[in-house]
């Protein structure tokens, strides 16, 4: 009788010990909790061009444009952009979420970002190629990019 309340209660301890072993090795402050929100997608900001001297009714169109990509959420976390527009060219390319939160991440990001950036501005669109062993975070880039884009009737 002895032996199985032992048994008993050895297993409850060690169902109650797996069940309350943390599987992260996330710190404080790191994760999905330590992320910036999410940006609204959309224009952010529309400079007006200078007026014309002419005195003309028609109103100005937007000389320079910002607009939030909508956030992609990858494998290993959300990848949002945001892209300013100037003259009819993407002019910047700012990273507003990328995957972080272990230093994996945070190097991969590191790694991909400035050269999908420069991708774009040298390709003027979102038709670019991904970052070799940065696949998801490229993906993610790419049609937060691209959504940037659409919202500002670009191209």
């Amino acid at each position: 009788m002895r032996r199985i309340v032992f048994v008993m209660m050895s297993t409850i301890t060690a169902v109650v010990l797996l069940f309350s072993y943390r599987t992260s090795t996330q710190g404080p402050g790191t994760g999905p909790a330590a992320l910036p929100a999410a940006q609204p997608p959309g224009i952010v900001t529309a400079a007006p061009a200078p007026a014309t001297a002419g005195g003309s009714t028609k109103p100005a169109s937007p000389q320079t444009l910002t607009v939030n990509g909508t956030t992609v959420h990858t494998r290993y976390g959300p990848v949002q952009v945001q892209v300013q527009i100037a003259g009819g060219k993407i002019t910047n390319v700012t990273p507003l979420q990328h995957p972080s939160g272990d230093s994996r991440n945070e190097q991969i990001s590191a790694y991909a970002l400035p050269q999908l950036r420069t991708e774009t501005l040298d390709a003027q669109s979102a038709r670019i190629d991904t970052v070799s062993g940065a696949t998801y975070t490229s993906d993610g880039y790419i049609k937060s990019l691209q959504a940037a884009l659409d919202g500002a009737h670009f191209g």
